[in-house]
């Protein structure tokens, strides 16, 4: 330490005037702050602006603030016998594509700015530091966000308007933790995006978030890939930090558990531009030998975002050397990117075909890409980067830069980013970039849940953000507890080994609420109650049934009404014209039967319609059973008669002495008694009644009738299925019978849609619930009514009302002259 030096520091009398005067000596600054002694908390001291070669600010009432790295810094060695300057700078180099996380920062701010809804009545800014992977300027970054804008005066805030909401960090672990060391002690939030660095204080890591998944996931991936593929004879290359201490003391040992073999373990060279450069590249050379003299043919590279180039750099220098590097299977971690310095742009990349690299989760924000196409350096004046990037990625210059021209080309500014080779700038959304997105828009959230409370009793926005965020600890009561009381809707539960007065609070689950504060359970809701959205109270339940005030029920009801009067219709026609051919043919009262069975049939679904009564639960399934099996019976006894009829015209036939004896009314009965004694049967054991569930849906009290035996109901459809299955399979035996007045193909296409109807039905049925549930059933009844309807009697309302010539005795004579 100088005697200028020494002096300084007898003079900084307290703590934090210390601070400033260490990191200004560790990090080279040419000016301090006057007056280090003489500073008061009521009077701001008056210092010289400091230096960050590159930075971007946009003013905002709140500010977002960044410490990214984007550009390296060639530089000679520093000796240390003369303070630093800028002439010790000699050229700037930088990472093109890690331009992409600023555009990333500046368009979710962008965006959050443009929505009324998220923060309204409040602009967001951003202030975006350069940290050049450099320990000394990421110190100098972080102090800097301490201060007063443009003044380096850590410790005061003379600017009421740099309300810093946190701080966004990264790309690789060292930035982030030279970074947490400094605004840790300052309990500023931070969110990092990319690989997490190793804090020894634990107490640190409470003031900032990783948005980079955790490491160790994707090594147990890599692992899988191995073993999947038989790669057990392998080499790796780990980044030379604490990530790849543990990569090598923790995760290869599971490897070698698991059949893995390390062939060799090279140390990552570090990428410097400063220093000697001869040294190295012998470090390079070193580790491309290693590579090159193994015969693993699969190396995994444990690194950081920027590692590509230094890998691109082993490649080249091999290949310089003619050293064969390529025909290897590359593994690459998710903290890697393709970020490269635009000198690279010209390396070969051929070895790095093949590859396989982990990703982090990206997406492409709309309106992205519009954002990217309209950057430019002429319209971005307060954006330090973007110069250095359209020198670096498109090799030309700037007509006013003091630097010589590079060949002769000149910036004009029209450049455009998505015409370059994704070796330098590629223009999707790269994951790192889209955790920034991320980032941004939690901070934005977090704003907006922290003022929104009391925003109503309070007034602006603005203004208690500010309040809230210039609040000193000895405004803002002290707390002395284990921890937070458990809120309304949830309950608290014993931390082992803890003293009872250290719990952990649990929301309540489904069907359950919590009134009060630190409750020991949560509890169910009375009965007819259900928990809020909250689960801290209980509201009544509705009550729901198919009504006929229901849209539902309303539109059923008339279906059902509008079918029942159109088959009163076809009955009377059939009345009218009962001494005609057509309807005398095969026995004239079982249609008549029929069609009043169907009359019945459209017009007991009413009863599953309106709130559920005794009477009504009680016969309205037995009553659509009875009612069915009449109709059923009646076709099933028509086929067998027309069977029968064609039968007896054979000569010889034996079948003549079945004709005369009523044989279709025996049908009819016989098959209406069986399901009659089933729904007897059904009715005494256990009959049908009205109930109330109030556990099928959480909000609602559902009214409807219990079936008492689910076996029975089955019994009573399943009966019905069986004579509708054994109907068409009598009438498709029949089809081929002349039909100039029988209807067996009709009655087929009749009994196939009912059976089709009835099979669909018991999935749909089952797979229902509440007033939906009747809804499918009604339905059901209607569908299969018409169907029966429909496919039966349209053809001979035809006739008889449209073609009365076909309604003639000789014209089914003749029918029946052509078809035999």
């Amino acid at each position: 330490m100088s005697v200028k030096e020494q002096t300084l520091w007898k003079k900084a009398g307290n703590v934090s005037d210390k601070v400033v005067l260490f990191v200004a000596l560790v990090i080279g600054i040419r000016t301090l702050p006057h007056g280090l002694s003489k500073v008061s908390i009521a009077k701001c001291p008056v210092g010289k602006p400091l230096f960050i070669l590159h930075k971007y600010y946009q003013p905002g009432d709140f500010i977002i603030a960044t410490i990214f790295s984007q550009i390296y810094i060639f530089s000679s060695p520093i000796s240390f016998q003369k303070p630093p300057s800028e002439e010790g700078f000699d050229d700037l180099v930088m990472f093109t594509q890690n331009y992409q996380h600023i555009l990333a920062l500046a368009f979710a701010v962008k965006e959050i700015n443009e929505n009324a809804q998220l923060l309204p009545n409040v602009s967001l800014g951003f202030h975006i530091l350069n940290s050049h992977f450099f320990a000394r300027w990421t110190y100098l970054a972080s102090m800097e966000l301490l201060s007063t804008k443009d003044r380096f005066i850590p410790n005061y805030k003379c600017d009421i308007h740099n309300n810093i909401l946190g701080v966004i960090g990264g790309p690789n672990s060292q930035v982030c933790l030279h970074m947490t060391n400094i605004l840790s002690t300052y309990k500023v939030p931070q969110i990092i995006y990319g690989s997490s660095p190793i804090i020894e204080d634990k107490t640190k890591e409470d003031f900032f978030h990783q948005m980079f998944p955790n490491g160790t996931h994707q090594y147990m991936g890599i692992l899988e890939l191995l073993l999947h593929f038989k790669w057990t004879w392998i080499g790796v290359i780990a980044y030379n930090d604490d990530n790849g201490e543990i990569f090598k003391q923790n995760i290869l040992p599971i490897y070698s558990q698991h059949g893995i073999c390390v062939d060799f373990l090279e140390t990552m060279p570090k990428m410097s531009f400063s220093g000697d450069v001869a040294e190295a590249a012998m470090e390079w050379f070193s580790t491309s030998h290693v590579v090159t003299g193994s015969t693993a043919n699969t190396v995994i590279i444990q690194g950081e975002l920027h590692t590509i180039s230094i890998l691109r750099s082993i490649f080249h220098f091999a290949q310089f050397y003619d050293i064969a590097i390529d025909s290897r299977v590359w593994i690459m971690t998710a903290q890697m990117d393709f970020a490269s310095p635009g000198f690279l742009r010209d390396w070969d990349i051929h070895c790095l075909h093949g590859a396989l690299s982990f990703a982090i989760h990206t997406n492409s924000p709309t309106g992205f890409q519009n954002f990217l196409k309209e950057r430019n350096p002429i319209s971005e004046n307060r954006d330090d980067f973007i110069r250095v990037l359209w020198k670096d990625a498109f090799n030309c210059d700037f007509s006013n830069s003091p630097l010589e021209e590079k060949d002769g080309k000149i910036c004009t500014g029209e450049e455009k980013l998505e015409s370059l080779p994704l070796t330098l700038f590629d223009t999707s959304l790269s994951g790192h970039s889209y955790s920034i997105y991320n980032a941004v828009y939690s901070m934005a959230h977090a704003l907006h849940a922290i003022t929104s409370s009391k925003t109503k009793q309070r007034g602006n926005m603005k203004e208690i953000g500010q309040d809230r965020l210039n609040q000193e600890p000895w405004q803002k009561r002290p707390r002395s507890m284990c921890n937070d009381h458990c809120a309304l809707g949830s309950s608290r539960s014993k931390i082992e080994g803890k003293p009872f007065c250290c719990y952990k609070c649990f929301p309540c689950p489904e069907g359950k609420m919590a009134s009060k504060k630190d409750m020991d359970d949560c509890l169910p809701c009375p009965e007819g109650q259900y928990p809020n959205n909250n689960h801290d109270s209980c509201l009544p339940k509705q009550i729901v049934f198919l009504s006929y005030e229901d849209p539902l029920g309303t539109s059923l009801t008339i279906t059902a009404i509008a079918f029942a009067c159109i088959a009163i219709v076809v009955l009377g026609i059939f009345i009218k014209y009962q001494d005609t051919p057509i309807v005398k043919a095969n026995n004239r009262n079982i249609t008549y039967l029929l069609l009043i069975s169907l009359v019945l049939s459209f017009l007991c679904s009413l009863l599953f319609i309106g709130q559920p009564e005794k009477v009504t639960c009680l016969f309205r399934q037995t009553a659509f059973g009875i009612i069915f099996s009449v109709a059923i019976s009646c076709i099933l006894a028509k086929t067998i008669i027309v069977i029968l009829a064609f039968m007896a015209s054979v000569p010889g036939s034996k079948m003549r002495r079945w004709l005369g004896k009523r044989l279709d009314n025996y049908i009819v009965v016989c098959c209406f008694l069986i399901q009659v004694v089933l729904c007897i049967v059904w009715l005494v054991t256990s009959p049908p009644y009205p109930d109330a569930d109030m556990n099928l849906v959480a909000d609602e009290i559902i009214l409807g009738c219990n079936e008492g035996s689910t076996l029975m109901f089955y019994c009573v459809l399943l009966y019905l299925l069986f004579l509708a299955i054994v109907g068409f399979s009598v009438a498709f035996q029949a089809r081929h019978l002349p039909d100039s007045f029988n209807e067996t193909k009709f009655i087929s296409f009749s009994l196939l849609c009912f059976c089709s109807v009835w099979l669909s039905f018991i999935p749909t049925y089952l797979s229902t619930k509440g007033k939906y549930m009747v809804a499918v059933e009604i339905f059901s009844i209607l569908s299969s009514s018409a169907g029966l309807l429909g496919c039966i009697f349209s053809p001979k309302c035809f006739v008889i009302l449209l073609r009365p010539d076909l309604n003639d005795k000789k014209q089914l004579m003749k029918g029946k002259k052509e078809d035999l």
